[in-house]
């Protein structure tokens, strides 16, 4: 069994040393609780709506990750969340997996771009989907638009992802994304999701808020409102493989009668 929590809420803007404290107070909080593993939204460490000059401004190497992981290590608790990344020259709209001890354990770029706003601050596109183990599960990420589309999971789940973190940045009028996506995602693919999203609004955003936690079976496990909350939901891999034994649909996947499905 391992524990998730989840953070949905405003966050800061253009303050990534603010970011980081608020990260701490937030690892507590869950700990606290028991959790083993923190989610946070999308670009938590800079903001999302932010435009293309601070995203580049506020862009971070591995090495600027080092508060994070040593938060993880002073609260024994391993973190996901998203961060502006700089490639090169570059921007991409990234996420990170840092396990309890502090050691980076994945990092994923975002796939997907979402209209002008995503691809004006983001010139760095990712191309691939890594799955790291963790606890004896396997985690995949997704960031936001990512997991509207259903190629991304399924190619996780066929990786051997249990588990998909999704920092998301949701706005109006997307709502039935997070009512209905998540929970199809999570079945058809028979795994966990956790989606944490940000609240309130942004220069113009309005974000729906509706985080939640998704079991294997399509389950809602917990759901967030539209303000500032932490959920928490429990990651159990026997429920998960009784899921996959009951309902064996990547043993009764048919893949050569599919065909390519890149057109």
């Amino acid at each position: 069994m391992l524990k998730i929590a989840l953070y949905q809420g405003p966050g800061l803007i253009n303050d990534i040393p603010g970011a980081f404290a608020h990260m701490a107070a937030q690892a507590a909080k869950a700990k606290a609780q028991g959790a083993d593993l923190l989610i946070l939204p999308e670009m938590y460490l800079s903001g999302y709506n932010i435009g293309p000059q601070a995203a580049k401004a506020q862009a971070l190497t591995a090495e600027g990750l080092a508060p994070a992981q040593d938060i993880a290590r002073a609260h024994n608790i391993a973190l996901a969340f998203g961060y502006p990344e700089a490639v090169g020259e570059a921007v991409a709209n990234s996420a990170v997996l840092i396990g309890a001890g502090g050691e980076i354990l994945l990092t994923y770029r975002k796939t997907h771009l979402f209209g002008d706003l995503d691809r004006a601050m983001f010139k760095h596109v990712g191309t691939e989907f890594p799955v790291a183990e963790y606890r004896g599960l396997k985690f995949g990420l997704l960031i936001c638009y990512d997991i509207e589309f259903p190629e991304p999971a399924r190619r996780l789940a066929l990786g051997g992802a249990d588990v998909l973190l999704i920092p998301t940045a949701q706005m109006q009028p997307y709502e039935q994304v997070a009512r209905h996506v998540l929970p199809a995602r999570a079945y058809e693919n028979q795994v966990y999701t956790a989606y944490a999203n940000h609240a309130g609004d942004d220069d113009g955003l309005s974000y729906v808020g509706l985080s939640s936690l998704c079991g294997p079976d399509g389950t809602v496990l917990a759901l967030a409102g539209r303000g500032e909350e932490m959920l928490f939901a429990e990651i159990d891999p026997d429920h998960q493989a009784k899921v996959r034994a009951a309902d064996p649909f990547f043993t009764d996947r048919r893949p050569a009668l599919y065909g390519p499905l890149s057109a």
